[in-house]
């Protein structure tokens, strides 16, 4: 045989060699695996069961494993124990003659035996699920940590009294089942709960079968609509004036008595720190200026802490004001307001990434970012918007940037504001009470505003507002001195500066 041959013939028994040494290792793996299986079903089973398992145990019923158990008294090394593993062969006996019999017992005695072995492992996994009394220790101290941490700072609680409504702020909850008649048929109940509640608006012409409208009272044609139109009941109403009354009463009380320093409770309402802030606050009447953005010289108003703006953008839908191109919303002297502070620049469809843009050229750096989820008349999410293309908006966004290091009051509020929907393009109030509230008593702008949106110490301008009223002493000086003939904003429309409206 020539010398390749038996090489060839070598390695082909070498490989079947080491397949076969191979397939024994995994066998035997296999078999060790199988046999710890066995042994803890075996330790599960029923006593009945076990000792038949138990007198079953012989050599030739079934594979057997035997392995070196270490002597646990000695110190001597391992000394080989048999170990034997049932498997189910071993169970079931190779002949008649080796079965045993089971005494016959009751279904009562069956069911006893039964509860009783499931009350013990009941038992068994409760002590094991049990923490013990290092683990409750560690668990306490969790906690402790957890709650101080979340416990507001001294000067979070002064910052939050400030800025808390004393006498609850007027507010009412809804209902969630809208009308009295809902209410008491779903709490089957002859009264209804305590909450405001809506009444029905039926004319001639509704037809209660076709259901709500889905602007409800934002519907253009009530006076034509068929669906049903709802109002806040009128007794509901009367007796939240009542309460409202009261609460002033009440309110009027305390604000006495913290006068003479002889209520305790009103004294821990409102910290001293809290009462100087208060103190500091100067609010300026409102403040507007009918104009176009696109001429008026800016840089007249001197500069503010907080820019708001609504613009007019053109997202490609029929809208019921005009509209202003994407360069001249890039163009306009925004920079000029301030030096540093923030921007609260409301966008929608298309304009979302127009907007953030418009911030990066103006000089500002995007931080945040608020959601307004806007809401109909029985406080129900929006689902039948009248924009967007191809989904119906329920939800509007509001960019706010940043530019330097403005002192504000952080972590009062959150990023969500929830509210209903009210005229076209009407954002919600509450966005003045977020901005006040981070940077208080200082000076404020809203671009593009209507007669709605004047609020105090808010500058604002838009082409719907109505001439010009400034009560600065100083800027009324340099608006003059700028515009001494008068503002025109447009051809033969000269409008003049008042300090009163």
């Amino acid at each position: 045989m020539d010398p390749a041959s038996s090489e060839a013939i070598s390695a082909e028994l070498q490989a079947v060699s080491s397949k076969r040494a191979f397939m024994k290792d995994k066998l035997k793996k296999r078999r060790e695996f199988m046999g710890s299986i066995l042994s803890q079903s075996q330790t599960l089973l029923p006593p009945d069961l076990a000792a038949i398992a138990q007198k079953s145990k012989a050599p030739t019923a079934g594979p057997s494993l035997s392995t070196a158990v270490p002597e646990l008294s000695g110190g001597g090394g391992a000394v080989s124990h048999p170990l034997t593993v049932v498997t189910p062969n071993s169970l079931a006996p190779s002949s008649p003659s080796t079965m045993v019999p089971v005494p016959a017992e009751s279904g009562e005695t069956e069911s006893k035996r039964a509860r009783a072995s499931g009350e013990a492992q009941d038992d068994i996994l409760s002590l094991l699920s049990t923490q013990s009394a290092k683990e409750k220790q560690d668990q306490e101290q969790r906690d402790e940590i957890l709650s101080l941490l979340s416990q507001p700072t001294a000067k979070e609680r002064t910052l939050m009294d400030a800025f808390r409504s004393q006498s609850g702020g007027g507010v009412r909850e809804f209902c969630t089942h809208s009308t009295k008649s809902e209410c008491m048929r779903v709490h089957q109940n002859r009264k209804p709960c305590e909450k405001l509640h809506f009444a029905k608006i039926l004319q001639a012409h509704t037809d209660e079968s076709l259901g709500d409208c889905s602007f409800l009272n934002t519907c253009f044609h009530m006076d034509t609509c068929k669906y049903i139109h709802y109002e806040v009941d009128a007794d509901d109403l009367r007796s939240s004036v009542s309460e409202r009354d009261a609460a002033a009463t009440v309110t009027a009380g305390m604000d006495g008595e913290r006068a003479v320093g002889s209520s305790e409770r009103a004294t821990t309402a409102v910290t001293t720190g809290s009462r100087h802030l208060l103190e500091t606050l100067r609010l300026v009447p409102p403040q507007w200026v009918q104009c176009d953005l696109r001429s008026l010289d800016l840089s007249v108003l001197g500069k503010f802490s907080v820019v708001m703006a609504d613009p007019p953008w053109d997202i490609h839908m029929e809208l019921p004001y005009g509209t202003m191109s994407d360069d001249e919303m890039r163009h306009l002297p925004v920079p000029s307001l301030q030096d540093e502070g923030l921007i609260f620049l409301w966008v929608t469809g298309r304009a979302m990434e127009l907007g953030r843009e418009c911030l990066k050229l103006w000089g500002y750096e995007r931080v945040d970012e608020l959601i307004w989820v806007k809401t109909n008349q029985l406080q129900r999410i929006i689902r039948t918007g009248r924009t967007g293309h191809w989904l119906n908006h329920g939800k509007e966004h509001c960019l706010v940037g940043m530019k330097g290091d403005l002192k504000l009051n952080r972590g009062l509020d959150c990023d969500v504001i929830v509210a209903e929907v009210r005229a076209t393009s009407h954002k919600p109030d509450e966005i003045y009470g977020i901005i006040e509230r981070l940077s208080p008593g200082t000076r404020k702008i809203e671009l593009f505003g209507r007669p709605h949106n004047v609020q105090p110490n808010w500058f604002t301008l838009g082409n719907q507002l109505d001439g010009v009223v400034i009560h600065d002493d100083e800027v009324l000086t340099r608006w003059r001195s700028a515009y001494p003939n008068g503002y025109e904003l447009t051809k033969g429309f000269v409008l003049h500066a008042r300090p009163e409206p």
